[in-house]
C-alpha cells in the first residue's frame, strides 16, 4: 500500500513538474515574443517599415518604341516591380504547393509544420522532414534578416522572424505577401525579383511563363545557387520535377500534365545582364552621367578640364536632365536615386534605328575600313602611327598611355618601383584582346597590347529628328566593353570642311548669293599676325576659272572658302558658330574657314539641324518623361529651339548643301549606296587625314559621323582611304539604307524639302560640273605656306 502511494505521489510530482514546465515554457515564450515585439531583443522594425518596406527597385530605360534598353541598379538589386495581376498563376500555385501548402490557412506561422520540423529534424534528424518556415516568414527573412554567420545566430533570428511574420500578416493580404515575396527574391545572375528572373532565364515576362518555367524558378527558391539552371541543368531539372509533383499533390495540375511536363528537357533563353552589353551602351552611360551629375564646382576640375567645366556649367543651367537627381525631390524631401527608386525613363532612342546604326558601324569599320588600316600598317615599324611621326614622338605617346593605364596605377599603388613596373610592361603575359571576330587569347607584353589597342579606328555617330530634337540613334564608339570613351558627347576633334556650311550661311546672311562668282585660284591673304596665308587645294579642277559659290561649296574648294572668308569677319563667324550650338572656345582666325576648331559629334548634329529646320536649331532631347515606380509622371521634357539664321538665308544655303550630295564630294551616297532621297550634307577631312567627317540631313533626319584614331597621329597615310568620304560617309550610307528599308519606321525617300515659289533656285545648275568628285581634295594641311 505504501509503495502504491509512493508511486502515485511520484506520478503526481511528475505531472506537476511537466505542467509547471509547460506553463513556464509558455510564459517564457510569451515574455520572449513580447520582448521581441517591443524591440528589447533583436531587431523589430518600426510599424511604418512593416507597412512600407524600403524596396530597392532598378530604374528601367525605355526606347521610344517601348523596348527596355537596360536598367540602372545597384549590385544585387536588378529588381523591377511587377503587380500581382501581372504574375502567372502557375508561379503562385507552384510557390504555395512547394513552400507553404497551408499558406491560405495560417496567420504567419504554420504550427503543424513547425512542430513536424522540430520533432523530425531536431529529434530524429530526418533531412526529408520538410521546412517549418512559411512564405511569410521567408519574406520577413528577405526584408529584415541580415546574413547569419553561423547556425546559432540563425536560430536566434528565427523567433524574430516569427513575430515579424505575424505583423506582416496583419498589414497585408495573402496576395500582397505572395507578390512581395516574388518581387524580393534573388534568383542570382542579376535576376532579382520575378520580372528580372523571367527575362534573364527565359526571355519573357512573368505573366507569360509556362508551367515548367514557373516550376523551375520556384524550385530555385530552396537554394538558388545549388539549383542554378545555368550551371546545374540536370540538378535544376530534378528540382523542377519535384515542384511539379507538389503541384499535382495540391491538385493544381493533373497526373497526365505532371508526367508530360517532367519529361521535357530544361531549356533556357538565358541572357546575361551587363551594363556594357545590349543596345545603346554609350547613350545609356551618357544618360546616367547626366542624370547623376552634381552642380559644377571649379575646384573639382583640373586645369586642362576648363572647357569641361564650362560645358557642365552651361548644361546645369539650361538642361533640366543634367543633374536631374540633384534638382528633383521625392515627397519626403530626399533626392531621387536612379539605382534604387524604380524609375521608368522614357528615352527618344528608337531601338530599330539604334540597331541599324550599330550594325552600320560594325559593317564598315569591322568589315572594311579596319582591315584596310591593318593592311596599310602591316610590317611597318611605325604602325599604327603615321609614317610622318618620329620615333621619339611615338615613344612619348606610348609612354603617356602606359602611365594612364589601370595596370600602371595599380602597380604604383601596390608599391612597385618604376623599374619594376617598366619591366612588367615589357614582359609577355597571357591576356585577352578585342577583335571584331571575338576575343583573342594570346601572350603579349602589356606595352605591345597598348599599341595593339591604339591600332583600332574609333567612331562617333548620332542621328536626330531636326524638328523635335529626339535622338534616334547614338553610337559613341566601336565597342563599349573595351573602348569606353564616348566620341559623340565627350570627344572633340577638328571638323575640317564640315565647318564650311557655317561660313557660307554667314555669307548668305550678309547678302551673298549662291550664284556669286569667284576666281578659282590660290589667294594670298594676311592672317591676324600680318603674315601671308595661302591655302592649298589638292584638286586643280576648273583652276583659273570663275566659279559660283555654289560650286565652291559642293566641291569643298579651299580657295573659294578663303576668298569668302576674306570678305567676312572671323569674329562674326565665331559668333554664328556659337549660335549653332558649338560651346567650345573658337579662335577668330582667318583659317577658321577650313575647320581647325574642335567640335563634338553631338554639337555638329545639333548645328546641322538648323539646315533641315529653316534656320532654327533644336537641342538634342534624350528623354521625354520620367515616371516613379507607381507610374506617376514626375518630369516631362520638351524641345528647346534657337533661331540661328533667317529663313531667307536658309532657302539660299539649302540648294548649296544639296549640291554637295547631288554633284559634289558627297556623291557616293547616290552612286554607291543608291539613296535617292532629297538630302543635304558635307564631307570633311582634316590635316593628314586625322579626322574623317560626314554630316547629312533629310527633311526628317539629321546625322553626323566622325572616324579617326585615338590619337591624331594615328591615321591613314593615303587620301584614298583617309578622306571623310571614305572613312565616315559609308557608315551613314549603310545606316540610311537600313532605315529606308524598314517601312515600319515611316521614313520615305519621296519626302522633300518644302520651298516656296518666291525662293526658287536663282541659278539653276550654277555652273556645276556634273562629274562626281571621287576623292575629297580639301584638308587644312599646308594652310601656312
Amino acid at each position: 500500500m505504501k509503495k502504491k502511494n509512493n508511486k502515485k505521489l511520484n506520478t503526481t510530482y511528475v505531472i506537476r513538474f511537466l505542467w509547471g514546465g509547460f506553463i513556464f515554457g509558455v510564459l517564457a515564450l510569451v515574455i520572449l515574443f513580447s520582448m521581441i515585439g517591443n524591440g528589447y531583443i533583436g531587431y523589430m522594425p518600426p510599424i511604418e517599415d512593416l507597412e512600407n518596406p524600403k524596396d530597392k527597385y532598378a530604374s528601367e530605360i525605355y526606347s521610344e518604341d517601348m523596348q527596355v534598353l537596360s536598367r540602372f541598379y545597384q549590385s544585387k538589386n536588378n529588381r523591377v516591380y511587377v503587380g500581382y495581376k501581372e504574375i502567372s498563376p502557375y508561379l503562385v500555385q507552384a510557390l504555395i504547393a512547394t513552400e507553404d501548402a497551408r499558406f491560405t490557412e495560417h496567420s504567419g506561422i504554420d504550427v503543424k509544420a513547425l512542430f513536424r520540423a522540430i520533432i523530425k529534424r531536431g529529434l530524429f534528424l530526418q533531412k526529408s522532414a520538410g521546412g517549418g518556415s512559411t512564405i511569410t516568414q521567408q519574406l520577413a527573412k528577405l526584408y529584415f534578416s541580415p546574413s547569419a554567420d553561423n547556425v546559432l545566430e540563425r536560430l536566434f533570428q528565427k523567433p524574430i522572424e516569427w513575430v515579424i511574420a505575424v505583423q506582416l500578416e496583419r498589414c497585408y493580404t495573402k496576395e500582397e505577401i505572395l507578390n512581395m515575396y516574388l518581387n524580393q527574391f534573388d534568383f542570382l545572375n542579376n535576376a532579382v525579383g520575378i520580372q528580372s528572373a523571367a527575362g534573364i532565364y527565359f526571355g519573357t515576362t512573368p505573366d507569360k511563363l509556362k508551367i515548367e518555367e514557373a516550376a523551375t524558378l520556384i524550385g530555385m527558391c530552396k537554394n538558388p545557387s545549388y539549383y542554378n539552371p545555368v550551371r546545374h541543368n540536370e540538378r535544376s531539372r530534378g528540382r523542377r520535377n519535384t515542384v511539379l509533383n507538389q503541384m499535382y499533390k495540391a491538385d493544381y495540375i493533373t497526373a497526365a500534365e505532371r508526367d508530360s511536363l517532367k519529361n521535357l528537357p530544361l531549356k533556357l533563353k538565358f541572357s546575361r545582364v551587363d551594363h556594357k552589353e545590349g543596345l545603346a551602351p554609350y547613350f545609356r552611360e551618357q544618360l546616367r552621367l547626366m542624370m547623376t551629375a552634381r552642380k559644377p564646382v571649379r575646384s573639382d576640375y583640373r586645369g586642362w578640364e576648363q572647357q569641361k567645366f564650362v560645358d557642365d556649367s552651361i548644361a546645369w543651367e539650361t538642361n533640366p536632365l543634367y543633374g536631374w537627381c540633384e534638382k528633383n525631390r521625392k515627397a519626403d524631401g530626399s533626392k531621387y536615386n536612379i539605382y534604387t527608386d524604380g524609375l521608368k525613363i522614357y528615352t527618344t532612342i528608337d531601338s530599330r534605328m539604334q540597331r541599324y546604326a550599330e550594325e552600320a558601324v560594325r559593317e564598315h569599320l569591322g568589315g572594311y575600313l579596319q582591315p584596310r588600316f591593318f593592311s596599310e600598317k602591316k610590317g611597318r615599324s611605325y604602325g599604327p602611327f603615321s609614317r610622318s611621326i618620329s620615333e621619339k614622338d611615338r615613344a612619348a605617346i606610348l609612354e603617356r598611355a602606359m602611365k594612364q593605364s589601370d595596370r600602371y596605377r595599380s602597380m604604383q599603388n601596390d608599391g612597385y618601383s618604376e623599374s619594376e613596373i617598366r619591366k612588367a610592361f615589357n614582359t609577355p603575359v597571357e591576356m585577352q584582346l578585342f577583335s571584331y571576330n571575338g576575343m583573342i587569347d594570346t601572350i603579349m607584353t602589356p606595352m605591345d597590347s597598348i599599341r595593339y589597342q591604339k591600332s583600332f579606328l574609333r567612331t562617333g555617330f548620332m542621328s536626330m529628328d531636326p524638328h523635335n530634337g529626339h535622338v534616334k540613334a547614338y553610337v559613341g564608339g566601336i565597342d563599349f566593353a573595351h573602348f569606353q570613351y564616348n566620341m559623340v558627347s565627350q570627344g572633340r576633334r577638328q571638323v575640317g570642311s564640315t565647318v564650311k556650311p557655317f561660313l557660307y550661311t554667314l555669307a548668305m546672311e550678309e547678302g551673298f548669293s549662291p550664284c556669286d562668282m569667284e576666281l578659282n585660284a590660290q589667294p594670298t591673304l594676311m592672317d591676324e599676325s600680318g603674315r601671308p596665308w595661302s591655302p592649298r587645294n589638292s584638286s586643280k579642277a576648273r583652276a583659273g576659272e570663275m566659279v559660283t559659290l555654289r560650286w565652291g561649296l559642293a566641291n569643298s574648294n579651299n580657295w573659294i572658302s578663303a576668298r569668302v572668308m576674306s570678305r567676312l569677319s572671323p569674329t562674326s563667324l565665331v559668333r554664328l558658330m556659337h549660335s549653332f550650338g558649338i560651346k567650345n572656345h573658337i579662335d577668330p582666325v582667318i583659317s577658321l574657314c577650313l575647320g581647325p576648331s574642335e567640335v563634338s559629334v553631338e554639337e555638329m548634329v545639333t548645328a546641322y539641324s538648323a539646315f533641315s529646320n529653316k534656320g532654327v536649331r533644336v537641342d538634342p532631347l534624350f528623354v521625354t518623361r520620367i515616371e516613379d515606380n507607381h507610374g506617376n509622371v514626375i518630369s516631362e521634357f520638351t524641345p528647346v529651339y534657337t533661331e540661328v539664321f533667317s529663313e531667307a538665308a536658309y532657302y539660299k544655303i539649302l540648294p548649296m548643301l544639296r549640291d554637295v550630295i547631288d554633284r559634289g564630294t558627297g556623291g557616293r551616297i547616290r552612286f554607291r549606296y543608291g539613296i535617292t532621297a532629297p538630302m543635304g550634307g558635307k564631307t570633311g577631312t582634316t590635316n593628314n587625314n586625322s579626322d574623317g567627317w560626314f554630316m547629312a540631313f533629310t527633311p526628317s533626319l539629321v546625322s553626323g559621323v566622325w572616324v579617326g584614331g585615338e590619337d591624331r597621329s594615328i591615321h591613314f597615310d593615303g587620301m584614298g582611304d583617309g578622306q571623310g568620304a571614305s572613312m565616315a560617309l559609308p557608315i551613314y550610307g549603310l545606316y540610311m539604307q537600313k532605315v529606308y528599308g524598314d517601312k515600319k519606321l515611316g521614313y520615305s525617300q519621296d519626302e522633300n524639302f518644302v520651298i516656296p515659289p518666291e525662293y526658287a533656285d536663282p541659278c539653276s545648275g550654277g555652273g556645276m560640273d556634273d562629274k562626281y568628285e571621287e576623292y575629297e581634295p580639301q584638308g587644312i594641311e599646308g594652310i601656312f605656306e
